[in-house]
């Protein structure tokens, strides 16, 4: 019980924070808890679509593994089939519905699914073998990357669907895979403690820029006046 609830404080608590960012009209807590489902559910094809790849492409991830061979499998191969997986959901799931209208909620259901993933992948490290150190390290490294790479993809998705500019959702999933491809090549490299550093400022990288894009978003909202 300890390792479950430890697997799953730091998600659920970015999704509490989120959500009452989303001050001037919150998403349905039923379309919510959806999203948090259909993010857990989204490793399944991730973690299919990784294997897929490795396997076809002979693509190694192993000891004896390359620096080229870890940064091919950090970008193209977990990155890419892990923000995809989000991406794909959000846009089938959420986007479509009458209640995302306004740019937030594109954070707003991002996160959410991406949290979702997140408890789901904290439980597979925890029980796997990583114990409580495992999951106390990924409580402040993995879990606000995967959070910050979700507000920075649904920024842009929240901007494409209320503009003209529909390729911007591309520029949110392809923003999202960089950093999440860089912070994970950080850490395939095994080249300590620099790639530690550089996994850790990448993540901190990342929460700055939520941070400015939840602002932004805010100080936008059509609903603003309504609530003042």
């Amino acid at each position: 019980m300890e390792l479950f609830l430890l697997a799953l404080a730091p998600s659920v608590a970015i999704c509490f924070f989120i959500y009452f960012k989303d001050k001037f009209n919150p998403e349905p807590k039923k379309l919510l808890v959806y999203s948090f489902l259909l993010g857990a559910f989204s490793i399944v094809p991730a973690l299919a679509l990784t294997y897929a790849v490795k396997y076809f492409f002979g693509i190694n991830h192993t000891a004896s593994a390359t620096d080229t061979d870890e940064l091919i499998y950090a970008f193209l191969v977990v990155a890419l089939s892990e923000e995809g997986a989000k991406f794909f959901f959000l846009r089938l799931y959420a986007y479509p519905k009458k209640d995302f209208d306004e740019p937030f909620d594109g954070i707003t259901y991002a996160v959410i699914i991406s949290m979702g993933f997140a408890t789901v992948e904290n439980l597979l490290y925890v029980y796997d073998g990583g114990g409580l150190s495992t999951g106390i390290h990924r409580m402040f490294t993995a879990v606000p990357g995967h959070a910050s790479f979700a507000v920075i993809m649904g920024y842009y998705v929240g901007m494409a669907k209320f503009s003209h500019r529909k390729h911007l959702q591309w520029i949110g999933l392809g923003l999202a895979v960089l950093l999440h491809g860089i912070y994970d090549a950080c850490l395939f490299l095994h080249h300590y403690p620099i790639m530690v550093i550089g996994a850790i400022l990448t993540v901190v990288v990342g929460i700055i820029y939520s941070f400015r894009a939840i602002k932004l978003h805010q100080d936008n909202s059509p609903f603003k006046n309504f609530k003042n």
